[in-house]
């Protein structure tokens, strides 16, 4: 049975790098994004695009139904950022979406996929996290607060589906050079500021696919090697 995945984010930056990846290891690919972009990179891939509002549940299941009883697949990559550093003066049309994506979207591929997975007998699924979510982000704390949220998600979670030989696992990059943070290039340049190319993380992301390790947090940083991250035990 011919090996499928489904990634979200996948118009560009780091879920159309794993597509790519994925597809030259011959990975049949499902894309899934709300930018139209999304039918080149899958046209590019021999792909097929699934475009609309990762926040409606019915996207992920739409998805998952395309990818059918092959899916063994699932990277959960899709994210957004916010503007809103003082809770005060919060738009709120931007918080519902930012949680929508980067949080919530999360949940409804779970929901989605897990099924078919438990059906076949297992699989493996990549949630792409930050280094937002191992530490205070005060440039960015909404943004910090969904990633927390996926990393608790994963830890919660990762055991329990080890046991159904599913994995669960994180890739928590620092800064990213894509359309997500474009706007800031030319400030992290002169700054100083080393920023990660999206095909390093791809990389990262497609080794914990084939990991076969389960409730993985792993770091990517620029210029330094991929680190495990281990939570301190409580006092």
């Amino acid at each position: 049975m011919r090996e499928t995945a489904v990634i979200t984010g996948a118009a560009g930056g780091i879920g159309a790098a794993v597509a790519r990846r994925l597809a030259a290891e011959g990975v049949r690919c499902v894309l899934v994004d709300r930018k139209p972009e999304l039918a080149e990179v899958a046209a590019e891939i021999g792909g097929e695009a699934v475009i609309g509002d990762l926040t409606d549940p019915a996207l992920s299941e739409r998805a998952a139904s395309i990818a059918g009883d092959e899916l063994s697949l699932l990277v959960l990559n899709a994210g957004m950022n916010s503007s809103d550093k003082d809770p005060a003066t919060l738009d709120l049309d931007r918080y519902r979406a930012v949680v929508g994506v980067n949080q919530h979207a999360v949940v409804w591929g779970l929901r989605a996929a897990l099924p078919v997975l438990r059906t076949r007998g297992g699989g493996s699924i990549v949630v792409t996290a930050s280094l937002a979510a191992l530490r205070a982000t005060p440039q960015d704390p909404i943004y910090a607060m969904t990633k927390h949220a996926v990393i608790g998600l994963v830890r919660a979670l990762s055991g329990s589906l080890a046991e159904e030989n599913i994995q669960l696992n994180a890739v928590c990059p620092g800064l990213v050079d894509t359309p997500l943070t474009a706007g800031n290039r030319e400030r992290f340049r002169a700054a100083g500021i080393a920023v990660l190319d999206a095909d390093s993380v791809a990389a990262a992301i497609v080794r914990t696919l084939r990991s076969g390790e389960s409730g993985t947090e792993l770091v990517v940083r620029p210029d330094l090697p991929d680190e495990l991250y281990r939570p301190a035990p409580l006092p």
